[in-house]
């Protein structure tokens, strides 16, 4: 029996089944709609054929080989709602991936909780339901966390771990290591509508949508300044790290100015930007600013920062060598 359940056979659940998978381990996909034969039949090929594809793809990119596949996906046990209780009951960790309404949450944490393990590791795959919500509907909500993958999921690193205050440290220490082991990069955030990612890059989505709304610049000239601009910058460097590298004095004026011409409610500065600059911590330059600094070697921090950046460069093809001569010589 599979060491982890993934209970919802959707579009998420599969994503899931396939990390899993892909790193070694076998995964029940439970469906718990009870459902006539050719209704299980027919989500059985679905997603097996979904399943096989997304690693067919993989494939073809070179992240596995083809002969792989079929075994890969061999790994992925669907399971059916008269199978359900059997392989919850076997899973240490448990994934909640139903569709996105309390009743639907309800509903299959009822289930959950009957058949589960007490030491079973639950949580639920939400992106629009605060954990402190759904801790309620657990029996065990010291075992119990959100966790958010990014699209898609058997591909994309960072899984965001959401934790509400009853949370047992414990059990976010065995999920952290759980989601490690296979190859992903969790991250921890409290019980905040968003999470980290989608709060971030819903601002930038907006505000792309609203700079072309108002003529301002076109979709292809802000897909290349994102591509090549802003995304590959903080492909190399984290939106904080690079506010202290940069200086937070820079984006303390830029948010005034900007909030002068553009909009205050958008772009006035959180109260701790203008505290941190009105007490001289300003990032790298002053040795503090969101980060400490004193006891870091920052000349070789600096060229770190610019490694980095070079790799993506060279990743994203845009690297070019200096030129042999003098351009224009006599």
């Amino acid at each position: 029996m599979a060491r982890f359940a993934a209970v919802g056979a959707g579009r998420m659940g599969r994503g899931i089944a396939i990390a899993f998978a892909y790193a070694g381990h076998r995964i029940a996909l439970v469906d718990l709609r009870q459902r006539s034969p050719e209704d299980w039949q027919r989500l059985c090929d679905e997603a097996g054929n979904e399943i096989r594809a997304s690693l067919g793809v993989l494939a073809r990119l070179g992240a596995l080989e083809p002969a792989q596949v079929d075994a890969i996906a061999a790994r992925v046990e669907l399971v059916d709602a008269q199978g359900a209780p059997a392989a919850i009951a076997q899973a240490e960790l448990i994934f909640e991936g139903v569709p996105e309404t309390m009743e639907a949450k309800r509903d299959a944490f009822e289930q959950i909780n009957r058949h589960c393990a007490d030491d079973a590791i639950l949580t639920s795959t939400t992106s629009s339901i605060l954990v402190t919500q759904l801790a309620q509907l657990v029996r065990r909500p010291e075992r119990f966390l959100n966790m958010h993958w990014l699209n898609p999921a058997y591909l994309i690193p960072v899984v965001e771990l959401s934790t509400h205050p009853g949370t047992d440290a414990g059990v976010l220490d065995r999920t952290r290591a759980l989601m490690e082991g296979i190859g992903k990069l969790p991250v921890v955030c409290g019980p905040t509508p968003g999470y980290i990612v989608p709060r971030l890059q819903a601002l930038i989505m907006n505000e792309a949508a609203r700079m072309i709304e108002e003529g301002a610049a076109t979709a292809e000239e802000i897909d290349k300044a994102t591509r090549y601009g802003l995304g590959l910058r903080f492909a190399a460097i984290g939106v904080v790290e690079f506010i202290d590298f940069g200086g937070i004095d820079i984006l303390h004026h830029a948010s005034r100015e900007m909030s002068g011409s553009v909009d205050r409610n958008r772009y006035t500065a959180p109260a701790i930007v203008d505290r941190l600059v009105e007490q001289g911590h300003l990032g790298v330059k002053t040795g503090s600013g969101f980060y400490d600094y004193t006891a870091r070697d920052v000349p070789a921090y600096r060229r770190d920062v610019l490694a980095r950046t070079l790799a993506m460069l060279r990743h994203a093809g845009l690297w070019r060598p200096p030129a042999a001569e003098t351009v224009g010589k006599p």
